[in-house]
This record gives C-alpha cells, sequence and structure tokens, in this order.
C-alpha cells in the first residue's frame, strides 16, 4: 500500500476517494515506457563502449587510407595514360562504338587518382568518432570503384581487377568490420537473435554462408565473361553450344544485339551485382532480421528481384538468339537457389 501511495498519490488518493488536491504535485514523475527509462539508464555506458570500440577498429580507417595510396598510385603502374599500351585486345569492343581504348584507360586512371585521394580524406575523417559519417563515404566510393572500370569499358584487365580488390575491402573496412555508423542504442540493447515463434534466426551464418558462397561463385563466373565482353581475353570457355566457327554459344549471346542493348557489359554488372550480393551477405550479426531492416530490405531487392531477370534472360536465350551460354545457366542457377534463402529474413522483418 505505501509503495503504490508513493507511486502514484494523486491516483491512490482519488481510489481512496480522498481529496487528491492535496498531494497534487507530489510523488512519482510522469511515467515513461520502461524501455525507454532503460535506454535512458544505460546511455553513459553504452557511449563508453561504442568509444572502446571505434578505438579498438582504427586500424580498418588506416587500411581505408593505405588503399587510397595504393589506388592513387596504380595508373603509372598499369600504365594506363601510355596510349601504346591502350591497344584494344579484340574487335567486340569495336562492335559498339566506343571510344578510343587509349582515352578509356585514361578515364579509368584519373577516376582511380581522384577516387585514392578521397578515400584518403574519408579514411582520415574517420578516425574521428564524430565523423562517423566518413565511413558511409568510404563505401560510396567502393561501390564507384566496381562500376568504374564497366562505365568507362576499360581495356586493362589488371585496372579492372585492381579496381575491384580495392573498391570491396573499401567497403568491408568501412562498414563491415568495424561497427557500422547509424545503429540505434535500443536495436543494440536487445539481444535475442531468433525472432519471436521462430526455431531459427533467419540471419544466422548458417544461414548466410551459402548465400555469401554462391554470390562469390557467380562474381567468378559473371567477370569470366566481362572480361571477354570489355575485349581482355580473346575466347571464352564453352564446353556445349556452338553456333560457327567463328563463335561459340557463349560469345555469341554475350556479344549479340540483347547484350549490346545495355549501355555497360552486362556481364560485369552481373558480376558487381554478385559480389555485392555476396558483401551484402556478410554484413551484420545474427539479429539483423530486426537491427537492419533497410539492409534485409535492399538485400531482397538485389537478389530476388534481378534474381528473376536473369532467369527470365536465360529462358529466352534460345528463343530469341537460338542457343544456350553454359556459364550463363550456371550463374543464374546459382542466384536460383539464393533467392529462398533471401526470402525468410525479409518474411521475418515485414512481420516484427
Amino acid at each position: 500500500m505505501i509503495a503504490t501511495l508513493k507511486a502514484d498519490p494523486v491516483s491512490w488518493y482519488r481510489t481512496n476517494k480522498l481529496n487528491p488536491a492535496k498531494v497534487a504535485g507530489l510523488g512519482a514523475k510522469p511515467h515513461e515506457p520502461a524501455a525507454k527509462l532503460k535506454v535512458e539508464q544505460m546511455m553513459p555506458g553504452h557511449a563508453a563502449e561504442m568509444s572502446a570500440m571505434h578505438d579498438q577498429t582504427l586500424w580498418c580507417q588506416f587500411l581505408v587510407i593505405a588503399l587510397g595510396a595504393w589506388l592513387l598510385t596504380s595508373p603509372l603502374q598499369f600504365a594506363l595514360f601510355d596510349p601504346a599500351v591502350a591497344l584494344p585486345v579484340r574487335d567486340i569492343t569495336v562492335e559498339r562504338g566506343l571510344w578510343e581504348a587509349a582515352l578509356r584507360n585514361a578515364l579509368t586512371g584519373w577516376s582511380d587518382i581522384v577516387s585514392g585521394v578521397v578515400l584518403m580524406l574519408l579514411g582520415s575523417l574517420a578516425l574521428s568518432r564524430r565523423l562517423a559519417w566518413a565511413q558511409w563515404g568510404s563505401t560510396i566510393v567502393g561501390l564507384w570503384l566496381l562500376f568504374a572500370p564497366l562505365v568507362f569499358w576499360t581495356p586493362s584487365a589488371g585496372a579492372y581487377m585492381n579496381d575491384t580488390i580495392v573498391g570491396a575491402l573499401a567497403i568491408i573496412f568501412s562498414i563491415l568490420v568495424p561497427m557500422m555508423p547509424g545503429m540505434s542504442l535500443a536495436a543494440m540493447m536487445d539481444k535475442k537473435t531468433v525472432p519471436p515463434g521462430w526455431t531459427y534466426s533467419p540471419s544466422s551464418w548458417l544461414q548466410r554462408l551459402p548465400i555469401i558462397t554462391l554470390g562469390f561463385f557467380g562474381f567468378l563466373v559473371a567477370r569470366h565473361l566481362a572480361a571477354y565482353q570489355l575485349g581482355q581475353i580473346n575466347d571464352v570457355w564453352e564446353p556445349f553450344f556452338s553456333v560457327d566457327a567463328v563463335k561459340n554459344g557463349t560469345e555469341y549471346i554475350i556479344t549479340s544485339k540483347v547484350s549490346r542493348a545495355w549501355p555497360i557489359a552486362d556481364a560485369g554488372l552481373g558480376a558487381t551485382s554478385y559480389l555485392i550480393e555476396a558483401l551484402m551477405g556478410a554484413m551484420g550479426s545474427a539479429a539483423r532480421w530486426r537491427m537492419m531492416p533497410w539492409m534485409v530490405t535492399f538485400f531482397f531487392i538485389l537478389v530476388v528481384p534481378l534474381g528473376g531477370v536473369s532467369i527470365f534472360f536465360i529462358i529466352i536465350q534460345p528463343i530469341i538468339i537460338g542457343t544456350y551460354c553454359t556459364l550463363c545457366l550456371i550463374a543464374a542457377i546459382a542466384m536460383l537457389i539464393m533467392i529462398p534463402l533471401a526470402l525468410d529474413e525479409v518474411v521475418r522483418w515485414a512481420n516484427t
């Protein structure tokens, strides 16, 4: 009784038919949700924990700075500004009416220089916890590096692979390894990983490892096709389907009118999509279905609709183009397996 009186004198007086005006303004403060009170109580400890975690992962930002320095000097290493090195490897690029190979190499080189400087700047800013947004800036630069060789149609295989590796590592050391900026305390306080009514976590590593593996496998397959489309290799592997003595089934498909309708190498776009899927599959903890709904949504958009488009193009290959592509079929099977593995995360988030 005394505890009830102390907790809310006005309500206690009213319940017992006494004059509540006598105790107006006394007692407990207006009630707040228990969760909000708990969050406020944990704020000082949380701030200290986040500061310590930031200090422990500063090495990631130093690596981002090192990646920027590497990228800054790469154009000289790959001779991207030397016109004599930029001779077209294959006539496939001539069919698309592209700029001169020397110009495409030079544009890739300038992109690397600018991206390297920006990575070094953003990595330096991210050393301060107050400038955590710089980590997202490094991530955007990393994404640009994955697309830059495709946008400029670089004939340099070395530059293409260098940009891909540096871009992927910039993303990994910006938001995958260190704590992702913008995570709320309330979300981090809740330690449960298994959704109510479920017997497993849809975001567990056991659930995501097949997606990461298949995504990386699809990247390796599509990268080989992209190298042919960019004129970096002379032929592409195809054990079953052939069209004529000049081109096999795969070469015929990835140089067809359907393929040339894309402004960039469609195989390269597929390779980049697979790589982003693998990186996103590795992002977050087993509770990301609850803590990172935006990530789950974007991951769903990347896997399911794009997977459907990939399968659709496989279906129309013999109808419109007249042959099949073995590597395309293999990549489509990998994508088909990934779709159901990505669905349950979205289903769980949609029901929260």
